[in-house]
């Protein structure tokens, strides 16, 4: 068996320290091109808005190159693919939202795994779901509705963004535990659902905050419910869902995610960098004016409240026998 001299294993052990010394700054060297973000929806709506302000945010603090790519369809399905099957480099990354838990709950054969395929940075933030009514609806809050006798109730169309999605779950939710039943009216977009409440043509729509308060505020709308934990500040007077029926929650959340295999210090980086982001006093100022709250950030609140999440859209999904196409 071959021996080393004192000399070779000097010159060894120097070439391995030069080896390390220059993969700790390729590491280091992390952004060095353009990152894609992408947000798997079209512009305009709450994912992009989030995207966009993070990835201007981390451009103008940080120099980083930082590009929203919007990569919309299949109820987000397109983008998610997308990102799951790109490079694990950090170079693409994902604005993931509600969707990403409500799909592996309703999509029998997904193309990609939602939890297995990828690496969670952050939460960003999120808001809580809203059960609105048009005017004209003989019930002020959630609890005059359950009160409405049940062959009444029943007649009520509730508009929700399309099946499958949070809110139609949330519905299902409260169908289950409080045995009221209406006429489930799902839309191709929560904005067509509230054009129509707003027009009286369906009583009552489920939607998130900000698509709803614009409505509410110039009381075109009214608000029976909000699936929070507690009683919302910005709608003191509005009880919460499980005032009425326990265990009801339900908001549309957003958050960074990655492919799965990305290096451990990037995935830091990019951790430590957002969470800089979303501390800025413009960025919450601009959060909040949005509806959106903050969320416990980090990989690890990240990947609970998926997993938890997809589990409880999984038990709806389950008792209800709902399939995408029923």
């Amino acid at each position: 068996m071959p021996t080393l001299s004192r000399r070779q294993f000097s010159t060894s052990l120097l070439a391995l320290a030069a080896g390390s010394g220059t993969q700790a700054a390729w590491a280091n060297d992390f952004p060095n091109r353009v990152i894609r973000l992408v947000v798997p929806y079209g512009a305009g709506g709450g994912s992009d808005f989030v995207g966009r302000l993070i990835a201007q945010k981390l451009t103008e603090t940080f120099k980083w190159n930082v590009v929203v790519d919007n990569k919309a369809g299949a109820s987000s399905m397109i983008g998610t693919d997308a990102v799951a099957k790109s490079p694990a480099d950090g170079y693409t990354l994902l604005l993931a939202d509600t969707a990403h838990a409500t799909n592996a709950a309703v999509v029998p054969k997904l193309s990609f795994d939602p939890v297995k395929d990828f690496a969670p940075i952050t939460l960003v933030g999120s808001s809580p779901q809203l059960l609105v009514a048009h005017p004209s609806l003989p019930a002020n809050s959630l609890k005059e509705l359950l009160a409405l006798p049940r062959s009444q109730s029943r007649q009520f169309g509730v508009g929700t963004p399309g099946q499958g999605s949070a809110p139609h779950l949330l519905y299902e939710m409260l169908k289950l535990q409080s045995g009221m039943e209406l006429v489930n009216v799902p839309y191709k977009g929560g904005a067509l659902a509230l054009n129509d409440a707003v027009g009286g043509q369906i009583p009552m729509v489920i939607n998130s905050m900000p698509a709803c308060m614009p409505h509410i505020e110039a009381k075109r709308l009214k608000v029976l419910a909000i699936a929070s934990p507690a009683r919302n500040p910005k709608l003191p007077g509005v009880q919460t869902f499980a005032e009425s029926v326990p265990g009801i929650l339900g908001s549309a959340w957003y958050g960074f995610m990655a492919p799965s295999n990305t290096p451990a210090d990037v995935l830091q980086q990019l951790d430590t960098s957002i969470q800089s982001v979303l501390k800025l006093p413009e960025v919450q100022a601009r959060m909040a004016s949005a509806f959106i709250d903050p969320l416990p950030p980090g990989p690890q609140a990240f990947s609970k409240l998926l997993k938890d999440e997809i589990a409880r859209f999984q038990d709806v999904v389950k008792r209800t026998g709902f399939t995408p196409n029923s």
